[in-house]
This record gives C-alpha cells, structure tokens and sequence, in this order.
C-alpha cells in the first residue's frame, strides 16, 4: 500500500491533492484541515511583518473542497508594519470554497511574560494510546496524515477526547510542515475526536473553524482538549483547548450543521 508523501503536490500555480486529503464523509471530498493549513501557509507567505505571528484565524467552509486540483488567492486587506490582516482563499477552478482571515502582529521580545497555565493533556504523547479513526472508508485518507496518540476518549467512541499528534507527511511535497500548518491540520478534526453522534447516522460537518492563539505552536507534537455540545435543533459547537508539550497556546470552535444520514 503506497502512503503519498505530502497532502498536495505543487502543479503549477496551484496544488494537487493526495489521498492523505480523503474526509470522512465522500472518498471525493477532502477533510477541511489540509485546505486549511494551505491557506494559512498562503496567508503567511503573503503578509509583510517579517517574522511575525498569525494570532487570529477565521475559517467559512462555503463548500466540499474535491479531492482535485486547487489554487490559492491571497490579499493583504489591512498592511502594517505592527498588526496586519491578510486573506486567502481556495478554489478549484470555479466559485470559492474556502475562505481564511489572518490577523497577524509583529513580535517582541520585551512583552509581558506569558501566563502560566495549567497543561490540559493528563499525559504526554509517549504515555498516551496509539489510535487510527475507524470510520474512514478509504486505507489510505487523512487519518494517515498525523500519528495519533490518546490520553483521554478516543476516535472511535462517544464524547469529550484529548489526544496528540505529530506529522507523518509534508504537506507540500519538498518542504517540511512547520508546526503552524500541522496545527491546521489536526485542529479541524475536533470535531471528529469529540464526536457525541453515531457516524454511521448522522452526519455532523462544521461550516467555519476558528483559531485563536496566545502563542506559536512550538515541537513535533501537538495535541487538543475537544468536547461537542449539541444544541438539539440541528446544530452543535465543538470547543477545543490546543497545546504543545510546553502547555496551552490557544482554542478553537467549529459550528456543525447535523442532520441524519
């Protein structure tokens, strides 16, 4: 069984998938944190603080992005030399399907020193359980992207789950994942660690991604607190703590549109 080495192939002015982009739901779709993590690679190309930090991502999941060919458009909507806010967006050819906003800051090195926090893993990647997601219908799909490891729940059961995770691809070929873009990567899939529903009955996709952070990721191993909550009326958030193996750096939260298969 061949493992593609990268989550797309340049091509052109563009990209091409691998199956390591496959999502859960349609072998023809792409789970949404590839696209992501491309777009915050795109945004932070374009914006002009050198060395500064992406703080703020917004994510409009506006529809299925193929797994196909795709281009990524970016514009820097607000430029500065202290705070900027720059944009991307992914297409296939056609309308767009994904949309990013990126608030960006300068750093400094004379800030008011970070706030100790207590760490949300109750262990660390080595003591944790090696986990593969088993309702992927494809071998080779996303959940080949990342090595998954588990200190609380788990990907093939109900409720509130905390696992970690390291790259186990590129995901341009030729360059390495910088620990920004693997955060992308693992963080839209929250969702699916803390899922509450029956995935062979219901289907439950979020619309956006949000990711706010206090600091940079820093290391090979990443990892997220993640718990769904359900509204009842077809609609659910999912809220996660993100963290290295130095502690917190930040949250995020999706929207879900749920609805039965």
């Amino acid at each position: 069984m061949d493992v593609p080495e990268a989550l797309y192939l340049p091509d052109g002015d563009g990209f091409t998938a691998t199956a390591l982009t496959i999502g859960p739901w349609d072998d023809g779709y792409q789970h949404a944190g590839p696209p992501a993590a491309l777009l915050l690679r795109a945004a932070e190309e374009a914006g002009g603080i050198e060395g500064g930090q992406t703080v703020r991502m917004a994510y409009d999941i506006l529809a299925p992005v193929p797994v196909d060919p795709v281009r990524v458009r970016t514009s820097v909507v607000r430029p500065g030399r202290r705070i900027e806010l720059v944009e991307a967006v992914l297409d296939a050819g056609g309308p767009p399907l994904m949309r990013l906003s990126a608030w960006r800051m300068r750093c400094r090195d004379d800030a008011a020193p970070a706030t100790g926090l207590p760490h949300p893993a109750p262990a660390g990647p080595e003591e944790s359980r090696p986990e593969r997601a088993a309702f992927f219908t494809s071998e080779v799909a996303y959940h080949r992207a990342l090595d998954w490891r588990f200190a609380a729940g788990t990907f093939n059961g109900p409720g509130p789950a905390t696992a970690w995770t390291r790259p186990e691809c590129a995901l341009v070929a030729g360059e390495p994942m910088t620990p920004m873009q693997h955060l992308l990567v693992m963080t839209d899939a929250a969702s699916g660690i803390s899922a509450t529903l029956d995935w062979t009955r219901a289907t439950f996709a979020n619309v956006d991604l949000s990711v706010a952070l206090q600091r940079p990721p820093r290391g090979e191993w990443l990892g997220m607190d993640a718990t769904t909550v359900h509204g009842g009326a077809g609609a659910a958030q999912c809220f996660a703590v993100l963290f290295d193996t130095d502690g917190p750096i930040g949250r995020s939260s999706q929207s879900l549109f749920v609805e039965p298969r």
